[in-house]
């Protein structure tokens, strides 16, 4: 049991953050383990609704890639992936709008409002807010890549004390759905509403280096060192895109990218509001 001056200490070391980060945006991209565990889904729930409580104004994007795997096999179509990226036909399209914005976002929002705060939840479609392009060569059919976000439609949610949540689906100008990497549309649109941090919620600890045949957590590095790992494939597989969307939010005017890992309970506030911090932190 927590005794009295340890909770009061608790309470000093947020004081700081909490006047600092009060009135400021933070985008945090939910998704991993953390949306299948119960335990940790409600934790994430409490931490948005604390955000909120104290003045910060959270902005949820999630994806949903297990559950669209369960209703894919339920319909017995066999997912595929390539470098990562699930490969999305026609029929699989329909699949991941009806999960993402259909259930998942829904989840999301229910889960935060019985906190007591207030959850608003759209996708992409809704009032253009992610305005996409074919990735690549098309290889990966109707997958996406952000070309503009249309921050107009958060602003007024945000003033009002809504927490906007957001599922990453996106479209063409000629109303083509694009399925698109969540942790892609966080970074862009941290960028797009000038928020003052970016944080990928994940399923590891953080940005790791090799140090004496044992990976160790990089606590803190800046922009540049960023390019560095990459270029030197420090970081590599599924860190890569999430160090490279850090660095792209980061070139664009985010303050600060962290990457945590979001299957410790209350990561987001242990990241946020103590010392030490608990992921990776990327400065500009």
């Amino acid at each position: 049991m927590m005794d009295d001056s340890l909770r009061v200490s608790i309470l000093s070391e947020a004081l700081p953050y909490i006047q600092s980060f009060s009135g400021r945006k933070i985008v945090i991209k939910y998704g991993g383990s953390i949306m299948e565990e119960e335990k940790l889904k409600k934790a994430f729930f409490r931490d948005i609704a604390l955000l909120s409580s104290v003045g910060v104004c959270p902005v949820v994007i999630h994806g949903g890639g297990p559950e669209i795997n369960t209703w894919l096999n339920k319909l017995e179509i066999s997912p595929k992936f390539e470098n990562g990226l699930r490969v999305t036909d026609q029929k699989t399209m329909e699949i991941v709008e009806m999960v993402l914005m259909g259930r998942v976002n829904k989840q999301i929002v229910r889960g935060i409002n019985e906190t007591g705060s207030l959850a608003v939840g759209i996708s992409g479609l809704d009032g253009n807010l992610i305005q996409t392009r074919e990735l690549g060569d098309g290889s990966h059919g109707l997958v996406g890549e952000v070309t503009k976000i249309n921050p107009e439609l958060l602003d007024p949610l945000i003033n009002k004390g809504y927490i906007p949540v957001i599922s990453s689906i996106g479209s063409t100008i000629n109303g083509i759905s694009h399925n698109i990497n969540a942790d892609f549309v966080a970074g862009e649109i941290a960028a797009a509403i000038n928020a003052e941090k970016l944080i990928l919620l994940t399923d590891t600890p953080g940005v790791l280096k090799k140090r004496d045949d044992t990976n160790s957590l990089v606590k803190q590095i800046n922009l540049k060192e960023a390019r560095e790992f990459l270029d030197k494939n420090i970081v590599s597989n599924g860190m890569r895109p999430k160090t490279e969307c850090c660095i792209r939010a980061l070139a664009q005017g985010v303050k600060a990218a962290h990457i945590i890992d979001g299957r410790i309970e209350h990561s987001l506030l242990l990241e946020i509001f103590t010392n030490s911090g608990i992921g990776t932190m990327i400065n500009a």
